[in-house]
């Protein structure tokens, strides 16, 4: 994947059907999430698609999180939200103001409150995910 801050600048220049495009692709870019961790634990709550979130630590101590959705934007709205946290401490993710790296994209303004309603219990997942590997 790119860089967030190579993807916003990208995204700034596009206009409404562009980014609809844009987020599909980068959607499409997620790492394959297999069927059987599809589950009600990994089940975001909250959004509007259904979103699944599962999160593994690798021998670095670092988060890697698989997640993917049944709606194209939806999913393109997570790989927004990974590039923020994906591969990265737990006390980095933490301290990571996730809201405030995606506010640039404006995606409350730019798609349909159905489509972002689930953000902030995305974000707060991650951030609980986080939260019980920093202790």
């Amino acid at each position: 994947m790119t860089s967030l801050a190579d993807l916003r600048d990208e995204y700034e220049f596009l206009d409404a059907d562009d980014r609809y495009r844009l987020l599909i692709d980068l959607g499409r870019s997620l790492e394959p999430m297999p069927e059987p961790l599809k589950t009600d634990a990994t089940l975001v709550r909250g959004c509007s698609a259904a979103v699944w979130v599962y999160p593994t630590r690798r021998d670095d101590g670092t988060l890697h999180f698989l997640a993917d959705s049944n709606a194209a934007i939806t999913k393109g709205i997570i790989a927004l939200v990974l590039l923020t946290v994906q591969d990265r401490a737990p006390a980095d993710i933490l301290a990571t103001d996730v809201e405030a790296a995606l506010a640039p994209f404006d995606l409350r303004n730019q798609l349909s409150s159905n489509r972002t309603q689930g953000i902030p219990n995305m974000i707060a997942l991650i951030r609980d995910t986080a939260q019980r590997y920093a202790q």
